[in-house]
């Protein structure tokens, strides 16, 4: 498995990978589009990042920082096409992006998702991230908030 980098020849796998798991389980909303078109203006160049991942050379997953402030960051448009569920894929990026965030100066990395993503919400707990009461969300399908304390 291999970590990507972003380059704004990748954004298509970005947008493509994102709708094909938002589509399938829920209603694309006007925040997906908004990052999933504009990936440089609306992620990278407010301080975020976004990275790859890629099994024998072919780009199978995508995952992206969105700062929030100098201290925190959100890990948003996190799937894997289904090709590669199972693979270890999600993990992969999931350590990759912990490890980012403190590089970055993190100290908190929070996430919203659905609780109908039961693999995700696994993941996320292997990884460390801890339920919190969910507030207010850009998402109407977002049911399910968790954090780290980097």
């Amino acid at each position: 498995m291999t970590i990507i980098p972003y380059h704004p020849d990748l954004q298509p796998h970005f947008k493509s990978i994102n709708m094909e798991w938002i589509g399938h389980y829920f209603t694309v909303e006007s925040e997906d589009l908004k990052q999933l078109d504009n990936p440089q203006s609306e992620i990278i160049d407010k301080g975020g990042c976004i990275a790859f991942v890629a099994i024998d050379d072919e780009i199978v997953g995508t995952a992206a920082l969105k700062k929030v402030s100098d201290t925190e960051y959100e890990l948003v448009k996190m799937g894997v096409l289904p090709v590669a569920r199972g693979k270890g894929a999600g993990e992969a990026l999931g350590k990759y992006f912990i490890e980012t965030a403190k590089l970055l100066g993190a100290t908190k990395l929070v996430l919203e998702s659905n609780q109908v993503l039961i693999p995700a919400i696994k993941l996320y707990q292997k990884l460390g991230f801890i339920e919190v009461p969910i507030g207010d969300s850009p998402y109407a399908r977002a049911d399910y908030r968790a954090e780290m304390e980097l």
